[in-house]
């Protein structure tokens, strides 16, 4: 009796994996006529590829607010550009400690300019 049960059981479980190999199954067809939904390659190409060098890629020409500047202006840019974070806040404060002097300084011309009349209406 013991081995007709055996034999039973794998027969069970071998319809059992029928049944959810058919349940699987698809039926649709897909259709590679449409060359929107499946578009062919027409080159040996990468698709895109193209587009991605031209986005990614330095440009050719210099930018347009650089047509004024010297090779002096060039070269003080790359130094800054070099310069570290604490370096470049340095020098941030640097220049406004020298636009504040310099307000200072058109300060007392105004007043000056003022006491000696020289912007006096005609």
């Amino acid at each position: 009796m013991t081995s007709k049960m055996a034999t039973d059981e794998p027969e069970a479980g071998q319809t059992d994996l029928s049944c959810v190999e058919d349940s699987l199954m698809s039926l649709e067809k897909l259709d590679r006529a449409s060359p929107d939904l499946w578009p062919e390659p027409t080159t040996d190409e990468v698709p895109g590829i193209n587009e991605f060098i031209a986005q990614n890629s330095p440009p050719t020409e210099p930018p347009s607010w650089s047509s004024g500047l010297t090779a002096d202006d060039i070269n003080h840019l790359h130094q800054l550009g070099n310069l570290t974070t604490t370096g470049l806040i340095a020098e941030v404060k640097k220049l406004h400690d020298l636009a504040y002097q310099l307000g200072l300084e058109e300060t007392k011309e105004m007043a000056r300019g003022k006491y000696l009349n020289i912007f006096k209406r005609k």
